[in-house]
């Protein structure tokens, strides 16, 4: 990966010399790799030149270069999304199409439809929304195991044995003579449930150690080769790092997704699960290659407690019977000052164990999870890549493809765009002095996520125009039982699916960066997984859309799911302005400390 590395000189021996610093200068002991401190990232800051008020306000600001154990950790990631992406790929038509006549496997060949269970669209948009309701609801828990007890690294590989035996379980419910009958239906519910427990904790904890191994978080001077003094932006890095992790991951989904539906389709429904079994070893062996390695942050006991005793403590008096001063009160400039233990008078309650800046550092979480509150109506949009629009390929012809490989435009559009967005298009608006900032990134993610929904509706009416059962589209079948469809191109669905992928790099990894930055550093799985819970909330929230799933009403869907982000984009921009001023001073605070009393 040095190709992606930019054209500058960086003092990276200082950072090598550190890397080898032993382990009894630190303040907490070495568990489960190289263990960061408040010590560790200073010491990477010294002999650096630090920009002045005038070089912030004039200079060009660029990202630093990507350690390589970070893409070690995108490689575990990869994996793993290759067995999430690639088995859920084809669970569209494992739930809702029957199994093709004398079928044992649900494969549908080159002219048929796969299927396995036959319980009709509102069951797989049921089963799918659960599914991804139960995977994204499991960070919570892996979070608060990981931040208290185990730490990051031993919660990523439980988690993984966990999602393993999950997808053994699935391999059985589709193995010929057990596909399709009732006891094929249980072990595959049973199979969403254990290997989303299994993705659940790891995706909390896997999103903050990749980044977690740069440790550099002030701005710094640097020198181009061609001479030119600019500002290195540890938040840029870490958005950088996101963009690629990101890559990985679409990387992983696209092709297990790709792979899998024509192993559906052509050998069946076993081997499209026993795949992405197969490749989810890779993740373990660079989780044992990486051990020792990777830079983690050691747990520090339960601080979610601590941190809502310091929000109750910052509440006292500005409660009121009037909604509208309560709110204002609440809201206000000062709200966390009192909640400072330089600020409190007399004798410190027995849990303020922390310093002023750690207060600043909980602010900014909460901060940042008020911010993921308008997310759940963005994966709306998201999820229609799940479930609708898939069903939505099967209605038009789609020359001999597999219906469930047009989803697939979508990770094969972030592979494209990502690495665009990086090198050419975010630089291009830093040298055009536009600060392209994180929460303008999810407002623009907002506004592709609404055009995405309005092209679909635009198909899906001429679907119903050209469809030989008219609005019935997704049952209309032959005396034979084989569909007729729309004569429309599938290939029209381009469109919606190139939307959502810029929405998705505007919108998703911009959240993971936020999620990551904007968190205390023993909070960050946990400040994670309230970003990933948004998902869960979605998909809750989705299960109201079910009734819409199904003819005639799916032009509905799209239109309702569209207008919603479109109005919650708008308003989203009109809560977070004021925020967005306070970017570059919410990303420079001062180390908080937990976990001790100051001496008086």
């Amino acid at each position: 990966m040095a190709g992606l590395e930019l054209d500058r000189v960086i003092p990276a021996g200082l950072a090598e010399a550190d890397l080898h610093r032993p382990v009894s200068e630190a303040s907490f002991e070495k568990k489960d790799g190289i263990v960061v401190t408040g010590d560790d990232v200073d010491s990477v800051h010294q002999g650096l030149e630090f920009p002045t008020e005038e070089e912030l306000a004039t200079l060009r600001r660029v990202s630093d270069t990507i350690p390589w154990t970070a893409y070690m950790i995108a490689v575990v990631e990869l994996a793993e999304r290759f067995s999430y992406y690639g088995a859920s790929a084809v669970f569209t038509n494992f739930i809702q199409q029957p199994l093709p006549p004398g079928s044992r496997t649900g494969a549908g060949g080159p002219n048929g439809q796969s299927g396995a269970l036959g319980r009709g669209q509102q069951m797989s948009t049921g089963l799918t929304t659960f599914y991804q309701f139960w995977s994204y609801i499991c960070p919570i828990g892996g979070a608060y195991i990981a931040d208290t007890y185990w730490g990051r690294y031993k919660t990523i590989c439980w988690s993984v044995a966990l999602a393993m035996l999950g997808h053994v379980i699935m391999i059985i419910s589709a193995i010929p003579g057990i596909i399709g009958g009732q006891s094929s239906v249980g072990l595959f519910v049973l199979s969403l449930i254990v290997t989303g427990t299994g993705a659940g904790g790891f995706k909390s904890n896997i999103s903050p150690l990749v980044a977690e191994q740069y440790r550099r978080t002030k701005l710094f001077i640097s020198t181009t080769k061609s001479g030119e003094r600019v500002i290195v932006d540890p938040t840029l890095t870490t958005s950088r790092i996101y963009m690629y992790f990101y890559l990985f991951i679409n990387i992983g989904a696209l092709v297990g997704q790709i792979g899998m539906v024509y192993a559906e389709k052509y050998v069946g429904f076993w081997l499209a699960y026993t795949l992405p079994t197969i490749v989810f070893f890779i993740s373990p062996i660079f989780l044992w290659l990486g051990y020792g390695r990777y830079r983690t942050s050691p747990p520090t006991g339960s601080v979610l407690a601590t941190s809502f005793r310091v929000w109750r403590h910052a509440a006292k008096g500005r409660w009121s019977w009037n909604p509208v001063k309560c709110i204002r009160q609440l809201t206000a400039d000062d709200f966390w000052e009192s909640a400072k233990p330089s600020k409190v008078a007399g004798e410190k309650p027995e849990w303020m164990k922390f310093d002023d800046n750690w207060v600043d550092e909980v602010r900014r979480g909460f901060k940042a999870c008020s911010v993921f509150a308008w997310f759940p109506i963005y994966w709306l949009c998201y999820n229609q890549l799940n479930n609708n629009l898939t069903s939505q390929a099967a209605t038009m012809n789609t020359h001999g493809l597999p219906n469930d490989v047009l989803s697939n435009l979508d990770p094969f559009a972030l592979i494209i765009f990502i690495p665009i967005c990086d090198l050419v298009i975010y630089p291009a608006f830093a040298r055009w002095g536009w600060k392209f900032t994180a929460l303008k990134k999810v407002a623009w993610g907002f506004v592709t996520g609404t055009a995405a929904m309005i092209w679909a509706a635009v198909v899906q009416h001429y679907i119903y125009k050209t469809n030989p059962c008219g609005t019935y589209a997704g049952t209309c079948v032959d005396s034979q039982g084989y569909p007729l469809v729309s004569p429309l191109n599938v290939w029209i669905q381009t469109g919606s699916y190139i939307l959502i992928a810029f929405s998705e790099i505007f919108a998703s990894i911009t959240g993971l960066e936020y999620a990551f930055t904007k968190a205390p550093i023993n909070m960050r799985s946990l400040v994670m997984s309230m970003f990933l819970f948004t998902s869960a909330l979605s998909a809750a929230l989705g299960e109201a859309f079910v009734s819409l799933s199904v003819d005639p009403l799916l032009v509905w869907n799209y239109v309702i799911v569209g207008i919603l982000a479109g109005v919650a984009g708008i308003l989203f921009w009109l809560s977070v302005r004021k925020l967005d001023k306070e970017e570059d001073k919410l990303n420079n605070l001062a180390l908080g400390h937990f976990g001790y009393t100051e001496k008086e």
